[in-house]
Formats: structure tokens, sequence, C-alpha cells
């Protein structure tokens, strides 16, 4: 299977911070590659990179055959991007936007107007397709941004953080015109904050930290990585809390994780339910009060924090794109 997208030592800094260090990807054509990481982490960067917004200061790209840097203006005729925030113009209608970058693409006056009408379709906004997009809401004005980025059916599709500010139903919809796309042919680059997305969507996924690659693979190898279940508990009281933590911390094999505000926490654990057994028995047996108890396998939550060191933040942005 050929590589839809390649990059190699990308590197870019704006004066003296380094956004990117050295990056390297490799998309294989026809899958969803996943882009994790934290803020800063380079992931915009990258994106704009490959979508020939930004010129690296070393390395080289190429994506669906073209050099990102000498090969610019033709590559463009073969991607689409949506970034995280909707690019569309409010004085136009959601139809009439659609219908201008269809023209802007070149596939002429009827086809635009026919090309607006099916994305309309598959997006549920064919009622409001003939409103102007100044009366949308913000979950509308995205589904129109991502629309206009499928107007030509582009063989690469670049998805900065695609889903940010969609309900549920909304993010639900879109990954299913992922999963549609990528079944045609088509390959896809997502940057998300949502780990669940990822895990759904994501092929494979690449975690990065200060402007390079520190994990690859598949959502299950990356949570191999991290190894074992986990014990989480919740308590009725502060001291519960401490002495449950002190009580439980033999049976961890791994750092004990304490959410005071939350009465909650979390222990990596081998064993399964054994140590889940084991470690409501200590408890019990201290008359410590267990408000709720399971057992679960690593997310990727579990592989980001063990990883970056810290938390994926669904609410804030990349502050170094």
């Amino acid at each position: 299977m050929s590589d839809a997208i390649m990059a190699e030592g990308l590197v870019k800094k704006y004066g003296d911070v380094v956004a990117l260090d050295g990056m390297d990807l490799r998309v294989p054509q026809g899958t969803v590659f996943g882009l994790l990481g934290p803020n800063g982490a380079g992931k915009t960067t990258t994106v704009r990179i490959l979508t020939t917004l930004l010129k690296p200061d070393a390395g080289h790209a190429r994506v669906a055959g073209f050099d990102v840097v000498r090969d610019a203006s033709r590559l463009r005729a073969h991607i689409g991007a949506s970034g995280q925030y909707a690019a569309v113009d409010d004085h136009l209608t959601g139809a009439e936007n659609l219908e201008m970058v269809g023209r802007l693409y070149h596939l002429g006056t009827r086809r635009a107007k026919q090309r607006a009408r099916e994305l309309l379709e598959r997006f549920d906004l064919t009622e409001a397709g003939d409103r102007p997009v100044r009366g949308y809401s913000g979950g509308m004005r995205r589904r129109l941004d991502l629309a206009g980025a499928l107007v030509v059916n582009p063989p690469v599709l670049f998805l900065d953080e695609p889903t940010t500010g969609l309900d549920p139903r909304a993010r639900a919809s879109l990954w299913d015109v992922i999963a549609e796309l990528v079944m045609g042919g088509t390959t896809v680059l997502l940057t998300t904050q949502y780990m669940e997305e990822a895990d759904r969507l994501a092929d494979r996924i690449a975690v990065v930290d200060h402007g390079r690659v520190i994990a690859l693979g598949t959502a299950d190898q990356l949570k191999a990585q991290v190894g074992g279940d986990r014990i989480e508990l919740s308590v009725t009281n502060a001291a519960d809390l401490e002495a449950a933590s002190r009580m439980l911390a033999p049976l961890a094999v791994g750092d004990l994780q304490s959410d005071p505000a939350a009465l909650r926490m979390t222990i990596p654990v081998a064993g399964g339910a054994t140590a889940l057994t084991k470690a409501l028995g200590h408890l019990a047996a201290e008359r410590i009060t267990v408000r709720d108890a399971g057992l679960r396998r690593p997310t990727l939550d579990d592989v980001f924090l063990a990883l970056t060191g810290h938390e994926a933040d669904e609410k804030v942005k990349e502050t170094v794109r």
C-alpha cells in the first residue's frame, strides 16, 4: 500500500519557539491517521505545512504524490481541509458558500450547484441551505465548513479538530461520513482532542510532543504500552480517600492517581478481577465506605498521560501552532 502522506524531518520555528523538531509521518492510502498531542505539540503546524499553508524551515513532505513546496499549486487540487474554526462567509447562504467553493475548483456553475445540494443533504443542512450563514448556530457552521472540504471529493482530507463544538449526535454523524469516505479510498489525517474519536476512527495514531512523534501504532498497540488493568473507585470523604490511597498503594504496579475533588482514585494493577477483590477486601476490613468501584482496561487517555505526563485537555486549544 503506497503512502498518501509522507513527511521526513520537518522543522518549523517561530523565533525562539520550536514548533516542529524533526516531525516524521507516513500515512498509507485509504486509512485514517490520528495525530494526538498536548497544547503546543505542533499538530496544527504539521497540518498547515502538509496543506501548503506554511513552508517548513527544514525537511520535506509529499502528499498525494506532490511535494508540498515545489508542487504546492498542483497539490491544492487534490486535498480538502477543515480547520478548527469554520471558514465560511456569513453574508452568503449555506448553498452559496458551497457553490463558491465548487466554482473555485472549476466545477462549473451547474455542477457546483448540484454538489452543494448533495452536501447540504448529507450534513443535514437542507432546510437551512437558503438562509444566510450569519444566522447559523456554531454546530451548523462547523458542518458547513466540513461540507466545503468535500466539494471535490479529494483523495486526501485533512481534518484539524473537526468535531470541536459539535453535539454528540452531530459528532457521531460526522464519524459516519468519515468512515464512508475511507471506504471509498479517501485518506484522512485527523487531529483531535477527543480520545474516543481517535480510538474509534484512526487505523494508526501518532502521539506528538515538542514537535516530534514520541509514539506510533494502533490504538491497541499504544494501550499495550501502558499495560495492565485499572481499578477505579470512589469513596465518601477526603479522609477515606487518603486512607485508601495508603492501603492500596502496595497493589499498584504503577503510579496511583488520586482526584481529591471527585473523591476518586485510579490504581494500575496486575491480576484483574483478583486484584479488585483483594482491594475491596482491604477497604472493607478498615471500614472504608466505597461509593462505587470497577475494573477497566487502559484507554487512550491513559496512554496520553503516560507518554506526555499530563491528561489531554479537551477545552484548551494549542497556543503554539
